[in-house]
């Protein structure tokens, strides 16, 4: 064999070697949804839709100041799956709604919903859109014809994010070679579908609950200042999930401790997929949906419930009865691995010294009793983006009434996103004195707004 054919062979080799996932498999793509399934809520899975993004990179660096062509692919530095020898990046999503259209084709009403912590399109789909099973959980249906998000008005998009569900996530096949990737990654991502595949030539509000109110902000920085975005309204998010954050860096820290202190976990170093399902780590699943759940609702909550109804969220390493059946139950089709990069996505996460870039419309929303992400931080960020307004409610749920924002506050959240705010909308602080209502009646309402 002469050094030109040898080298090949060793190049050749090289490659084989850089595309196989965990422990030398080769990636098998009629197993992607062998751990994991692609939908959260599987009775909606049918309605999901995907789109096939080639080449995109994962995990890069967005300069900001170089503009949306620098990272039309992803950023620069990030890894393709590909080149993991995984197929391409997909997306998912569901769309609703009457798309109204330019000159050129071009859907021109769209309006985004980003999904949360742990959900996809399925989710918010099966909770916000009208006449689902979920509907209650959010105290009542608020998409569809006629409804705070209203159908008839816009074409509306419940999106996927990468890392959990769909197929873009460490457990369908990578495990811990899935590049890490970013929220900047989830939305640029997304902006591609909308962009290439939906042929969306302009978003008029970029909302969602939670982390889907933090990749409402992230929309805002990244597209607002070109007016692709027009507005956003994060409910319930964050514009920091690091150590700026100590409260929600410490809750979710111990999330990730608590998957990591799984003894599989610290056995294998997070790479078990050559082990048998059951002997994944999940008792550390388990374990990190206890520990944020104490604090997922408010403490009186909490202390107003039985303990025999409690103790079915509380965590035992040996539990008896229905100790801890919750979150056994919950995590038979969720995956460690993927929580722990969702987890890891936020660590590093701030985009503070960013808000000024914002150019779109802003309402903020928060709950004021929320236990995660505190409400003051939510204001001062509101503060740092010119012309913005902020929302807030208390609610019982904690974090979990982020859900029922729209609905608790219709008639604020309809009109912006119809962009017809006015100041003297019913949960403005100082509404009540404007249309000379009884300052009592002010204080009745469920909630107060500011600029």
């Amino acid at each position: 064999m002469n050094t030109t054919s040898r080298a090949i062979l060793l190049a050749g080799a090289a490659l084989c070697a850089c595309c196989l996932p965990a422990h030398g498999q080769a990636f098998d793509v009629s197993k992607i949804h062998q751990i994991t399934p692609p939908s959260s809520i599987m009775a909606q899975d049918a309605k999901k839709q995907y789109y096939t993004i080639p080449n995109f990179r994962i995990g890069g660096k967005y300069d900001l100041d170089a503009g949306p062509g620098s990272w039309r692919n992803g950023a620069a530095g990030g890894t393709t799956l590909e080149s993991l020898g995984a197929p391409p990046l997909k997306v998912g999503y569901i769309a609703v709604g009457t798309p109204r259209r330019n000159a050129q084709g071009e859907i021109t009403n769209a309006l985004i919903i980003n999904t949360f912590y742990s959900g996809d399109a399925t989710w918010m789909y099966n909770t916000w859109y009208e006449g689902q099973p979920a509907n209650a959980f959010s105290g009542g249906a608020i998409v569809g014809p006629g409804r705070t998000i209203d159908t008839e008005r816009f074409y509306v998009v419940f999106l996927d994010a990468i890392g959990l569900w769909g197929e873009a996530k460490p457990s369908a096949g990578l495990g811990r070679k899935f590049p890490q990737y970013s929220y900047f990654d989830i939305v640029q991502a997304n902006y591609q579908l909308l962009r290439d595949h939906l042929k969306v030539a302009q978003v008029e509000v970029a909302t969602g609950v939670s982390m889907g109110a933090t990749q409402s902000w992230v929309w805002g920085v990244m597209y607002s200042p070109g007016g692709f975005v027009k507005g956003i309204m994060p409910i319930g998010g964050t514009t920091a999930s690091d150590g700026s954050d100590p409260v929600g860096q410490w809750t979710f820290r111990l999330g990730q401790a608590a998957i990591e202190s799984d003894p599989v976990w610290r056995e294998t170093g997070g790479n078990y997929y050559h082990l048998p399902e059951e002997k994944h780590p999940k008792k550390g699943l388990e374990f990190m949906w206890s520990a944020l759940q104490l604090t997922g609702y408010t403490f009186p909550v909490r202390s107003g419930t039985p303990w025999s109804t409690l103790q079915k969220e509380v965590f035992y390493w040996d539990p008896k009865g229905d100790a801890g059946q919750t979150y056994i139950n919950r995590v038979k089709n969720e995956d460690p691995v993927d929580y722990w990069y969702r987890n890891n996505a936020g660590f590093s996460y701030n985009i503070n010294k960013d808000l000024k870039r914002i150019k779109a419309r802003t309402l903020v929303v928060h709950v004021d009793t929320d236990m995660w992400l505190m409400v003051e931080n939510a204001r001062k960020a509101a503060e740092q983006v010119p012309g913005a307004f902020f929302a807030h409610f208390p609610d019982p749920g904690a974090h979990y009434g982020v859900f029922k924002a729209p609905n608790i506050l219709r008639p604020t959240i309809q009109a912006f996103i119809e962009d017809r705010f006015t100041t003297s909308l019913p949960g403005i602080d100082g509404a009540a004195a404007a249309e000379g209502k009884p300052a009592a009646a002010a204080e009745a309402k469920p909630a107060g707004l500011a600029k």
